[in-house]
């Protein structure tokens, strides 16, 4: 069997936010299940959603909405949880819409767009030109990380 090491192929696990198409390696990915009661942490960070019991372990669910500046699902029910490992164990992050697994070749990866948010931006390694839009390769490692010192700044859902 030979390898051909000039097109090397990597298989990521899609999913939308917003109108965002993102995808991550599968290799990190442990499952994706739909939305679970979210238990809320006091004092916790803006992105950290809340705590969900996964079959007896406690994982902590982040809202790539909040992580990415954006303002809140409409249907919050269709909320889509990927878990994923992380060096400290397993998270959860929440997502619009789940995609699928594709193949996409090391070849069409290029850096991140100067046009992305800010905050986006520094979530995102590169992107791969798929036919029809843009694949956005997200760093699982940089989106679960959380500043302990930031402040407790809940998201006003629109309220005035």
């Amino acid at each position: 069997m030979s390898i051909d090491v000039a097109h090397h192929v990597t298989q990521l696990c899609t999913f939308c936010v917003d109108d965002l198409l993102f995808g991550v390696d599968l290799n990190v990915v442990q499952e994706v299940i739909r939305l679970q009661d979210i238990t809320p942490v006091p004092l916790a960070p803006t992105v950290v959603e809340g705590l969900i019991n996964l079959r007896g372990q406690i994982v902590t669910a982040i809202d790539m909405r909040k992580r990415m500046g954006l303002l809140p699902q409409s249907n919050r029910a269709a909320a889509i949880n990927i878990v994923v490992r992380h060096e400290d164990g397993i998270l959860s992050l929440l997502v619009d819409d789940i995609g699928d697994v594709v193949d996409v070749d090391q070849s069409a990866f290029e850096m991140p767009p100067a046009t992305l948010a800010p905050a986006s931006r520094v979530l995102i390694d590169g992107v791969y030109k798929l036919e029809s839009r843009l694949l956005l390769l997200l760093n699982t490692q940089r989106a679960v990380r959380v500043d302990p010192q930031s402040t407790v700044q809940r998201y006003d859902h629109g309220q005035q």
